[in-house]
């Protein structure tokens, strides 16, 4: 057997840190001597202090090689262990290149998004907005799910239709399954059946602004006509409104990047 020191210069870890894993649990000794106390390792022991060695190299924390060593007991079992390890790195490395990936267009998608508001032409304006027939189905669930509802009122009224569609937002704050809202039509003419409305839409002052882009941009319009609505210490009505007034159309969904969407807040007037 070798002492610890001889153990030492074989495997390129210095006395105290042998004794450290010791301590640890992670490599002991093959003897104690027990009047002194000395260690002595047998030369199976050095493959493993190398291996051990190897991995904190790797900063593999210690409890992870202590694990290791527990768990497989020869040299070719740590060698099918660390192929395995190998894989599992792998697999996570094609992961992050993926998030990475994705990072990528969310910066690129962010930063069009931001630089496209900052040189918007469309600024807010204030506005009195005539009363207006309307069709209207209320309805509860995701906000992508009203393209149902503007396809049945669109089936239903066809020519009597008179200006894009809109949306009344009945709820204060974003929601993601359970928003109330409804959808209108313009309509000439036209009676109430079943779940459709056939009501006048009041009119009133209003807060408005054009916006330019896909509607998953829309918080950022709303940053700016709801800072402008606080500035000027105006109360919001409920419900407030969305005008479609460039959107996708019944068979081809266009540019996104080319929707226009006024956003309308009827203001309190004292």
């Amino acid at each position: 057997m070798y002492s610890i020191g001889e153990f030492s210069k074989i495997t390129g870890l210095t006395v105290k840190t042998l004794r450290f894993y010791h301590e640890q649990g992670l490599l002991a000794p093959s003897l104690v001597d027990p009047q002194t106390g000395y260690r002595y390792y047998d030369a199976a022991k050095a493959e493993t202090a190398r291996t051990i060695a190897r991995l904190r190299e790797l900063e593999f924390p210690l409890a992870d090689i202590a694990e290791m060593l527990a768990q497989h007991d020869d040299e070719t079992d740590i060698l099918e262990y660390l192929a395995r390890h190998r894989q599992s790195i792998e697999a996570s490395l094609r992961r992050h290149r993926q998030i990475a990936a994705s990072l990528d267009q969310i910066i690129a998608h962010q930063t069009k998004a931001r630089d496209a508001m900052r040189t918007a032409t469309y600024e807010v304006q204030e506005k009195q907005l005539d009363e207006q027939l309307v069709a209207a189905i209320r309805m509860r669930g995701r906000y992508d799910q009203c393209g149902t509802g503007f396809a049945r009122l669109g089936r239903k009224f066809g020519r009597h239709i008179c200006g894009p569609p809109l949306l009344l937002h009945y709820d204060r704050e974003y929601k993601e399954d359970d928003a109330d809202f409804e959808v209108c039509m313009p309509i000439r003419k036209g009676q109430t059946s079943d779940d459709i409305e056939v009501r006048t839409l009041p009119g009133g002052r209003c807060v408005a602004l054009v916006h330019r882009g896909p509607y998953d941009e829309l918080g950022r319009s709303y940053e700016r006509v709801l800072q402008y609505v606080r500035e000027h210490g105006y109360s919001i009505q409920m419900p407030t409104r969305e005008v479609y007034l460039k959107g996708p159309g019944m068979i081809f969904r266009g540019n996104p990047q080319r929707y226009l969407t006024e956003i309308r807040l009827l203001i309190a007037v004292d």
